[in-house]
């Protein structure tokens, strides 16, 4: 009797396993399925591409579907809360900026980059080329804006790329970011061919060829996507990570080779300026640590007509939440974009306080030393400037307000204040010792026009000096890319 009732369970727990089986057996033979239906999508090959074409458009010969994405990044409708790909004047949201970076460029024009395809453009455009005859541009800053960049180092060698003005290139460097940049010709795997990063790892003890596949899918952002600077001596570009991927390991790095960017117009800080360290701001993030690679988000995967691409359409995941948030995450569309913009108005309004406290201590600094206050007495006070703008614009450089990791991005916001009014408050005292009342007035910064007037930047002139460039040089630079081009697939 006991034997007749377990049957029945018996026959119950077969079948069950067999239906799971059946499943698992069907889910495997259609991920194989789908694989080589990719696998033979790649492989049809119609135009074999030399070793270093630059042109993105030969690529897409063989990869339609991808090159078709691609073009999409020249679209800039996409608005969202903080970002996307629409102009952004940052100057004219954030004014204080233009007090932040008195004496640099970055005080006269800073926009919000567009989609890869306009990364030639953009920087023969922007006004921080400083003119035409006498801009002071090393040719190191092309170095992460094309494929032409890995092609003419490789003609040239490294160094010698490095080691030449941003102007004498102009006619070389013509492709916008793309297909060269981060996958290999002859085999499409993904690779490095920017000597920065690979110079970085080996100093770290890595070696390129030890990474993951996934990994690699983000290493080929971090070729630019990171923070770097520019030897004095020959302009060679490194990354400097020697001490960590962290705000206060580049920090450390930088003093111990006692490196600045620039003297601070007002205050006489010999500064820093962050880049744009999005991987090593990521590295600090919840997503680096469940192994989510940049292209999980920014490049999700894409099946159109049975077949499986990469979606090359580089953007914010909050325009394909579907195929970028949604494959890991549960909730609706409308939640997950009120989740990832309440953590960035967060970001923002930490910021805000920092931006403020610096603009100030800038000014409240250019006082004392109009006071007469001596070297001895700011060099603590440079000290606290230094890093306190160094931690607020390693946030605010990177992209995505912070999301990358936002319990990071906080922290290190909050230092940048605790040593901004710090400075601050030892400025008080320097005035007080000087006979001076305190506090400092200060100006009215609240627009950017405001703010450039008050440094004195003739904003018209340096337009002015602009489209001098704009109609002269980049015109003789079009016309002998022109005549090249046929011939850049041999070089």
């Amino acid at each position: 009797m006991e034997q007749q009732k377990r049957k029945p369970m018996l026959n119950w727990i077969i079948f069950l396993v067999t239906v799971v089986v059946v499943f698992a057996a069907g889910i495997f033979t259609a991920s194989i399925m789908e694989r080589r239906a990719e696998k033979a999508a790649r492989l049809q090959i119609v135009r074999e591409i030399p070793e270093w074409e630059p042109r993105n458009e030969i690529w897409g010969e063989n990869f339609p579907k991808e090159w078709e994405s691609y073009l999409k990044t020249l679209d800039t409708s996409f608005s969202s809360a903080h970002g996307g790909s629409a102009k952004i004047d940052y100057l004219e949201n954030y004014p204080e900026l233009v007090i932040l970076w008195a004496g640099y460029p970055f005080s006269i024009d800073y926009n919000q980059g567009r989609g890869h395809a306009y990364a030639v453009r953009d920087v023969r455009q922007t006004l921080r080329t400083g003119g035409v005859e006498n801009s002071p541009l090393p040719s190191t800053c092309w170095t992460c804006k094309s494929p032409d960049v890995p092609r003419v180092m490789k003609r040239d060698g490294i160094e010698s790329f490095y080691n030449r003005k941003w102007i004498d290139l102009g006619e070389e460097i013509i492709n916008p970011i793309g297909c060269q940049d981060c996958h290999d010709p002859k085999t499409m795997n993904l690779t490095i061919t920017r000597p920065g990063l690979i110079e970085a790892m080996e100093r770290r003890g890595k070696k390129i060829n030890e990474f993951s596949h996934q990994e690699m899918r983000s290493l080929v952002c971090a070729q630019c996507h990171v923070e770097y600077y520019f030897k004095k001596e020959n302009k060679y570009l490194v990354f400097p990570w020697d001490k960590g991927f962290s705000a206060d390991s580049m920090e450390a790095y930088y003093d111990n080779i006692e490196f600045y960017d620039w003297t601070h117009k007002l205050s006489r800080t010999p500064m820093l300026k962050a880049q744009h360290p999005d991987y090593e701001l990521y590295q600090t993030g919840i997503h680096a640590a469940r192994n989510v690679s940049c292209a999980d988000c920014h490049m999700p995967y894409k099946i159109e007509g049975g077949v499986k691409f990469t979606d090359h359409q580089i953007s914010s995941p909050l325009r394909n939440i579907e195929n970028s948030c949604q494959n890991c995450h549960r909730e609706s569309e409308a939640q997950l974009i009120k989740d990832v913009v309440a953590r960035q108005d967060r970001v923002i309004e930490i910021r805000r306080i920092a931006e403020k406290a610096l603009a100030a201590a800038h000014i409240e600094a250019k006082a004392a030393w109009d006071a007469g206050a001596t070297e001895e007495d700011m060099k603590p006070v440079l000290k606290l400037i230094r890093h306190a703008q160094w931690r607020w614009d390693w946030v605010a450089a990177a992209n995505a307000v912070g999301f990358h990791s936002p319990v990071e991005a906080l922290r290190v916001l909050g230092t940048s204040i605790e040593k901004a009014e710090k400075a601050r408050g030892l400025i008080n005292v320097i005035l007080t010792k000087l006979g001076k009342s305190i506090p400092v007035q200060l100006p009215d910064i609240s627009t950017k026009e405001k703010a450039q007037k008050y440094l004195g930047i003739d904003i018209e002139k340096e337009k002015s000096d602009k489209m001098k460039l704009l109609e002269t040089v980049v015109k003789s630079w079009d016309e002998k890319a022109k005549q090249r081009q046929g011939t850049l697939k041999n070089y």
